[in-house]
């Protein structure tokens, strides 16, 4: 148990090593991942403005005041900062496609355990260096948030965006070992990025949508990307809903961790080997 423990973390360190050495561009990247926001900011800024115009008071949409929108946006990308993984399917299926995945059959080494592994080191690596800009742009925009939340909604904010991360792993890495049953996914990556940005929340507030879309999209996992913790934080989620959310996301975890390990090892028995 010690042994295994001590590689895990060998390969751990290693990787966070290696990103801290050539991604010097965290920050550099973070700040401009959240010049858009200014866009919104003017954008909704006008359109509140003219329906308080027309109604003589201050407005909102579907629950969702003008400063409620500015803080959805930004939680929403500190919520896709912990669950997108660029490039894991992609990397993945390509792996298979060229034979480079043999390492893992000759090496005492678990696949899809040494790639979480190196997301971890990933994220470690991103937030240590890209923490300050996040704090800057969050504390310029304090003034759209309504306040921190209780302890009880900070916790279920927090576990919302840890097992958000391990969601958007599992469910990436499913996509990614399509690649044992067909040799170019690159469509259906696309697709699934095109069906992701609207339907995990990164557009609009997913409660905006009309029956019955609103209870179809509440079944899927996507929502849990970047719409959930964003809506948890603002108090659009409680009580019981808020249980019930968080219970269907680890339902959602075991489904694709159980799904990653059988479409594994259901691949390995027919892949043939070819490539590099």
């Amino acid at each position: 148990m010690y042994a295994r423990a001590l590689t895990w973390w060998t390969i751990l360190r290693i990787s966070l090593e290696e990103r801290l050495v050539y991604r010097g561009d965290f920050a550099m990247g973070t700040i401009l991942r959240f010049l858009p926001i200014v866009t919104q900011i003017f954008l909704w800024g006008a359109v509140f403005g003219a329906i308080n115009q027309s109604q003589g008071g201050e407005a909102s949409i579907r629950g969702y005041s003008y400063h409620d929108f500015i803080a959805y946006y930004l939680l929403t990308m500190l919520s896709r900062a912990f669950s997108s993984m660029p490039g894991l399917a992609s990397g993945t299926a390509a792996q298979i496609r060229s034979g480079e995945i043999k390492k893992y059959l000759i090496q005492p080494i678990d696949m899809i355990g040494f790639m979480l592994a190196s997301r971890v080191a990933h994220k470690i690596a991103y937030y240590s260096v890209a923490a300050i800009p996040f704090a800057i742009v969050y504390f310029i925009c304090r003034g759209y948030f309504p306040g921190w939340p209780d302890a009880p909604t900070m916790c279920a904010f927090v576990a919302s965006l840890l097992m958000g991360f391990i969601l958007g792993y599992f469910l990436e890495m499913c996509l990614g070992l399509i690649g044992f049953w067909f040799l170019e996914v690159s469509s259906l990556l696309f697709v699934y990025m095109l069906f992701s940005f609207f339907l995990s929340g990164h557009m609009f507030p997913l409660d905006m949508l009309p029956a019955p879309f609103d209870t179809i999209v509440e079944l899927l996992p996507l929502r849990y990307l970047a719409y959930f913790p964003a809506a948890v934080f603002l108090g659009k989620i409680t009580g019981t809903r808020l249980v019930i959310g968080l219970l269907v996301e680890v339902a959602w975890i075991i489904f694709f961790v159980v799904l990653s390990r059988v479409m594994l090892n259901r691949g390995l028995k027919r892949y043939s080997g070819y490539g590099g």
